[in-house]
């Protein structure tokens, strides 16, 4: 990833991805933050919101940009851990505050056995999330596993104060191993897309978002795993 400096108003700036001047973000943005009345609060509206009313997908991932866009995403009604973070980065600079995504390598000690089957790997080398200035300070949040997910999985749902960092746990409910942040790379202030994809592909091979499962019927994996659908 290039880490060239970023002016400041890049944070508030509409992007392609970070598409924040799209009436429908702008719409959505407003109906949740428009009686709050402090940053804190406002965030905390918009990281529940895409927490829990974006559901989380894993076969959302994609090899096409088009996927990626905020808009769409909130259109759509759920997304994997990038989307989302694209999602909750593009409402917030709708609201006023700045905002940048983030990438980190984990390892997922939860990971579903059919999902290490498919993808040949537990450790995800391009895990999303989104950071927030909030009163001068650069802020984290996790916004990608929604509450249902956490609870059926027995793994802590992300938690955000509107002050305070809200990563993925390290242990689930049980007290064994979660999540692992291994390497996290420099912010960006606008989607990585080539970056991305380029750590997608050897993964997943060619693909669109799969809006349902029919949709996957037939990929192969480079792994060698064929859906069936």
């Amino acid at each position: 990833m290039n880490g060239k400096s970023v002016e400041p108003d890049e944070y508030l700036r509409p992007t392609a991805a970070i598409d924040s001047g799209h009436g429908m973000i702008r719409r959505v943005a407003g109906e949740l933050t428009s009686t709050l009345a402090s940053d804190p609060e406002k965030v905390r509206a918009l990281f529940y919101f895409v927490r829990d009313r974006i559901h989380y997908s894993v076969y959302m991932v994609s090899t096409r940009f088009e996927d990626f866009v905020a808009s769409t995403v909130l259109a759509r009604g759920r997304g994997y851990c990038v989307q989302k973070a694209v999602l909750l980065a593009a409402l917030a600079r709708a609201t006023g505050i700045p905002s940048r995504l983030i990438f980190a390598r984990i390892k997922n000690h939860k990971a579903p056995q059919e999902l290490v089957a498919q993808t040949g790997l537990d450790v995800f080398p391009s895990h999303g999330y989104t950071q927030l200035l909030l009163e001068g300070r650069w802020v984290s949040v996790t916004p990608a596993f929604d509450r249902d997910l956490c609870e059926k999985s027995g793994v802590p749902v992300v938690e955000f104060d509107g002050i305070h960092d809200a990563p993925l746990a390290p242990q689930d409910l049980a007290g064994n191993p979660y999540i692992k942040y291994i390497e996290k790379y420099e912010p960006q202030a606008d989607l990585p897309f080539e970056w991305l994809r380029g750590k997608l592909v050897p993964i997943w091979g060619e693909k669109p978002a799969w809006l349902t499962l029919e949709d996957a019927k037939g990929h192969r994996m480079p792994s060698g795993y064929v859906f069936e659908g």
